[in-house]
């Protein structure tokens, strides 16, 4: 990967193979307004991760069990980057099993569109991709990281001094639930 430092969130040249699935979506069971459904263009699922704030990631714990928590996360160049503590769950799962699912979006049925990224959780030890994911994080979330008075402030710091572990997941399968009102579309990405 060459370095480049983000001015903004940028989407990936990667291009997927981009499928509706009929059976969960209004293409089955057309309703009045969704006679002509189609899959979400994988453009718009990613305008819709630069703009997220909030994400939930899920992991396997040892036993088989899943351990599902929200996080902050930042797609830029094509991948969804994390992180958490050394000694947290996640990092202690996906120690175990790398595998892991990434899910954002609206929270209702009026309109959105919710995104589902399955990959695997590789750790980022390489200073200059540090440096391009914690700029990610600074453009995707401003203030909030950037002001003395943010809440994360002091994250990218924290990711250099390796208090805090940085991962990147880079999707293997993703899906896009578009929902508004009676109309939903079930959009599979494959990479």
């Amino acid at each position: 990967m060459t370095p480049q430092q983000p001015t903004t969130q940028q989407p990936t040249t990667q291009q997927p193979s981009t499928e509706l699935d009929a059976r969960y979506s209004s293409a089955l069971n057309p309703r009045p307004g969704a006679e002509n459904v189609t899959a979400t263009d994988w453009a718009e699922a990613q305008r819709r991760l630069c703009d997220a704030e909030v994400f939930w990631i899920t992991t396997v714990r040892a036993d088989g069990r899943l351990h599902v928590t929200p996080l902050m996360a930042a797609w830029y160049d094509g991948t969804l980057f994390f992180s958490t503590g050394p000694g947290g769950q996640k990092a202690r799962n996906l120690a175990g099993n790398a595998h892991c699912a990434l899910t954002t979006g609206h929270g209702s049925l009026a309109g959105g569109l919710d995104i589902v990224v399955e990959g695997t959780a590789e750790q980022v030890t390489d200073r200059a991709r540090q440096d391009e994911a914690i700029a990610a994080f600074e453009a995707q979330y401003g203030d909030h990281i950037t002001s003395s008075e943010g809440a994360f402030f002091g994250f990218g710091d924290s990711i250099r001094e390796g208090r805090d572990l940085l991962f990147a997941v880079a999707p293997i399968t993703a899906y896009g639930f578009g929902h508004d009102g009676q109309v939903f579309s079930h959009t599979r990405y494959t990479f």
